[in-house]
């Protein structure tokens, strides 16, 4: 039996996701957030290709706070997609708040030059 808690999210990830279509121009950032790491990928949605993919357990820095680690991982997103030659993307939140580590994560990608 799903949670109540569970349905909700569902349904928020359906709604934010209808409304988002990743292209080859400006591919979809698709972000997961568990309670220990933050994951990352930007998304051609129209071949269905993960184009470019991070996560914090690429990061050698166990000592820093979560959002200490999302601002990096932000940075190191912008440093992989500029290379692969992506300026553009589309944010999916999927069923999370933009706030906190999410918020954190998108401002240091866009302050790294990636265009969300």
């Amino acid at each position: 039996m799903a949670l109540k808690k569970d349905i909700q999210a569902e349904r928020r990830k359906k709604r934010v996701r209808s409304q988002i279509i990743g292209k080859t121009e400006r591919p979809r950032l698709s972000v997961f957030r568990s309670n220990k790491y933050l994951y990352a990928q930007i998304i051609d949605d129209g071949r269905g290709v993960t184009l470019v993919s991070v996560s914090e357990k690429e990061l050698d820095a166990k000592k820093l706070t979560k959002m200490e680690r999302s601002k990096l991982l932000g940075e190191l997103l912008a440093q992989k997609a500029l290379k692969a030659k992506i300026e553009k993307a589309v944010f999916d939140r999927s069923s999370n708040k933009y706030h906190g580590r999410l918020k954190a994560f998108v401002q240091s990608a866009r302050e790294k030059g990636l265009i969300i």
